[in-house]
């Protein structure tokens, strides 16, 4: 047997090694942290620029927030329910975050929840009250909150049954009042998709904008 072959190795040959190993680790350390700035500065930096900018080019108001600007101030986003006080406003379906952005969320009640059906029966009454019309007249989607809560849009059928009520506080005439709603109608989205829809707040600072019309005493949007 040979002792020189099975004698540990030197302290000179085993600081080689060692040194050899933490130069083997270097060498995989410095790809590893350039790939990871790369792709910070790449992919959370230049990308997010330049999808930005691109955005803003060719969709300048859909990049902005789809922002509604009357007499030169900023009344809401197209995208964003907000509520509305005073018979010369449409309304737009309950919220169950408050209309607030920032706490967007539907109250998670089951259709079997009793607290649910109590809700939408006073809210159903109430309308009835408010729009001069039968319970049996409420569409259902002036009762009842969506997913979000900042749904901007109701139904056709949920827009006439205010149209009375708006016309007569502005002292317009119904007639007038309906042909804003068909205007401000949207069918299906790409003629397939959806039912067709009014959005409230493009309806509201549209009436606003009418020549001859006024809001009742107290109303603000």
């Amino acid at each position: 047997m040979n002792r020189s072959a099975a004698a540990p190795l030197s302290r000179p040959a085993r600081t080689r090694a060692a040194l050899a190993i933490a130069l083997q680790h270097d060498g995989a350390l410095r790809p590893a942290i350039g790939l990871g700035v790369v792709s910070l500065l790449g992919l959370g930096l230049v990308y997010a620029v330049a999808t930005t900018g691109i955005s803003a080019a060719l969709f300048p108001a859909q990049a902005e927030g789809s922002l509604l600007v009357h007499d030169g101030q900023v009344r809401g986003s197209r995208l964003i329910a907000q509520p509305f006080v005073g018979d010369g406003y449409f309304q737009a379906r309950p919220s169950a975050a408050n209309y607030d952005p920032m706490a967007a969320a539907g109250s998670n009640l089951a259709r079997s929840n009793p607290a649910l059906q109590q809700r939408v029966d006073e809210a159903t009454h109430a309308v009835a009250v408010r729009e001069g019309i039968a319970v049996a007249q409420v569409p259902g989607d002036l009762v009842t909150q969506s997913g979000a809560g900042m749904d901007p849009e109701i139904s056709p059928a949920a827009a006439a049954v205010q149209v009375a009520r708006v016309a007569r506080s502005r002292g317009l005439d119904s007639d007038q009042v309906q042909a804003l709603v068909q205007a401000h109608t949207q069918g299906p989205q790409w003629g397939v998709f959806g039912q067709p829809r009014v959005n409230v707040m493009t309806l509201n600072l549209a009436l606003d904008g009418l020549k001859g019309a006024h809001a009742a005493p107290g109303s603000t949007p």
